[in-house]
């Protein structure tokens, strides 16, 4: 049996932003970080959102309210209004699962499920979202400047300057290409 190889999840400090970030480049070469469910159950996992298990139907509603995420956050990035399917995709993900915010010894807030389902994961996530999109977090949603990406992110610096999702990913390779675009018209032709 051939082992998969999937792409790396994307990081960041949201966990509505990370979940669009699923899927990236949306304007160029898609890529899709959670291909198959048991793909979703690792994201989820690896942001304390450990569930049991997932079907094709289950990820094909977290897909659903990921591109409603994404579709929000762009609204609100543009200040257009809120998309009406994508509000009633959110709020329909909020109230179809049983979690529970609790305090860490650590004075951190973690989440806690009621069933390990994944309707209980998506809960959370889509409450993240009603509460960055309802501007209940420090920070102004941005889009990515990359042409390609277009990905939603919270900008926390001084003045929102912040243009990249990621400046280890978009920074770098649009920072690369006007370099090296810069090179070549210094560099005289060869003959």
């Amino acid at each position: 049996m051939a082992v998969q190889h999937f792409p790396e999840f994307r990081t960041g400090k949201v966990l509505a932003t990370r979940f669009t970030g699923t899927l990236s480049e949306r304007h160029g070469e898609t890529l899709e970080r959670i291909p198959v469910p048991s793909r979703l159950v690792d994201w989820l996992a690896d942001n304390g959102l450990a569930v049991d298990s997932c079907d094709q139907a289950q990820l094909d509603r977290a897909r659903e309210l990921r591109e409603a995420i994404h579709a929000a956050a762009t609204a609100v990035a543009n200040e257009n209004p809120l998309p009406s399917s994508a509000v009633q995709v959110i709020n329909d993900r909020s109230t179809h699962g049983l979690a529970s915010a609790v305090l860490t010894p650590q004075g951190g807030r973690e989440w806690r499920l009621a069933s390990a389902s994944v309707e209980d994961a998506l809960s959370v996530i889509a409450a993240d979202a009603i509460g960055l999109l309802s501007g209940e977090r420090e920070g102004k949603i941005s889009l990515c400047a990359s042409p390609t990406c277009r990905a939603a992110f919270v900008d926390t610096s001084r003045g929102h300057t912040r243009r990249w999702c990621d400046m280890n990913t978009c920074g770098n390779r649009e920072k690369k290409a006007r370099y090296l675009a810069n090179k070549r018209k210094e560099s005289p032709p060869a003959n």
